[in-house]
């Protein structure tokens, strides 16, 4: 029997990877469906209960009429539109975190859901060094300096210039699938490299670095970077009283997620001098708005949350989501199914 399978791609995670990818895994009996979300020419957002999709539940409810796999990184899989998707059996979000999809409704329905971790691993570790290079070089503000008409050689001056990262000692909060990668890279500047994370121990570091309190790698960090999942626990995890234990002039990066960090406290740390200087490629609220302290305190680089877009990522998103649909169809093991009990 062919199996007919939706590709819900958006213009970053395109259909034609998708299609390529499931083709390569799979060459025969498969029939593919396209639908183009809007994403990221549209910002995405809430859809029903599901939060960060992409497109209509009554467009995505049509295009999965008689769909046994959905494959998608946007679609707002909503309870409304997984009742109504009779012969859904397996959808696999192209995304670390499916939050796009009602979990609870698909285990209901019997519909195993598949993420794709570590898609953009090396983009963001990648990001994450050239944000600690851009704020402690100054690379951003000059710049804009220089197209405006500004040569700002006093920056030479000793008060003013940033630290180098071979000879720092760097801090990462989370040592995963991306503080992992950042480690290396940042090993290859010379720095030495502090490691905050319950979940791994000295044995797994090695010689990489070295596993200490939060407490600790704070008060010896020169640049701190943050690599935490958010849970109870971590969110907010550094703020004012966290940031007062890092030594003065020393910088924070935050390329993972927006709720683990007191932004105020950082804007507060700037303005006394105490941090030399910050990177953000997240949030609190996405986007910025207007009037945020962001926006005028000094010496912060940002970016709008794409530490993780290159092609790499969408191409290894795309080849991940069709491994998950090659392994249901063999029946075998799925690898990165969140809801292995609507298997029963």
């Amino acid at each position: 029997m062919t199996v007919l399978l939706l590709a819900a791609g958006d213009h970053f995670v395109l259909n034609h990877l998708l299609v390529d990818a499931v083709h390569a895994e799979l060459p025969d009996g498969i029939d593919i469906r396209q639908l183009t979300l809007p994403w990221p020419v549209e910002p995405f957002g809430p859809v029903g209960e599901v939060d960060e999709a992409s497109g209509s539940e009554d467009d995505l409810i049509e295009a999965l009429h008689g769909v046994q796999i959905c494959v998608t990184q946007m679609a707002p899989l909503t309870r409304r539109v997984l009742h109504a998707a009779h012969d859904l059996k397996l959808v696999c979000v192209t995304r670390g975190g499916p939050v796009n999809v009602n979990i609870e409704a698909a285990t209901e329905r019997k519909i195993a859901v598949c993420s794709a971790p570590g898609r953009n691993a090396a983009a963001t570790a990648e990001h994450t060094v050239a944000m600690i290079l851009a704020v402690i070089r100054r690379i951003a503000s000059t710049h804009m300096d220089l197209t405006g008409g500004l040569w700002r050689g006093d920056y030479y001056r000793y008060d003013s210039v940033g630290p180098e990262l071979s000879g720092s000692i760097l801090g990462l909060v989370g040592f995963g699938a991306v503080g992992s990668r950042v480690a290396q890279l940042l090993r290859g500047f010379g720095a030495r490299i502090l490691v905050h994370d319950p979940y791994v121990n000295q044995q797994q570091l090695g010689d990489v670095a070295e596993l200490t309190t939060l407490e600790d790698l704070l008060s010896r960090s020169n640049i701190v970077s943050l690599h935490a999942r958010v849970t109870p626990q971590t969110t907010r995890m550094i703020g004012a009283v966290q940031l007062a234990l890092m030594p003065p002039g020393s910088v924070i990066v935050n390329c993972a997620r927006g709720a683990l960090l007191d932004y105020d406290a950082v804007c507060d740390a700037l303005d006394s001098r105490h941090l030399f200087g910050a990177a953000f490629d997240v949030f609190p609220q996405e986007p910025i708005p207007a009037g945020s302290r962001l926006l005028t305190t000094h010496n912060i680089v940002m970016t709008p949350h794409l530490a993780g877009a290159s092609k790499h990522t969408a191409a290894n998103a795309a080849r991940i989501a069709a491994g998950e649909v090659g392994r249901y169809l063999r029946g075998e093991p799925l690898c990165f199914c969140v809801n292995p009990e609507a298997l029963d």
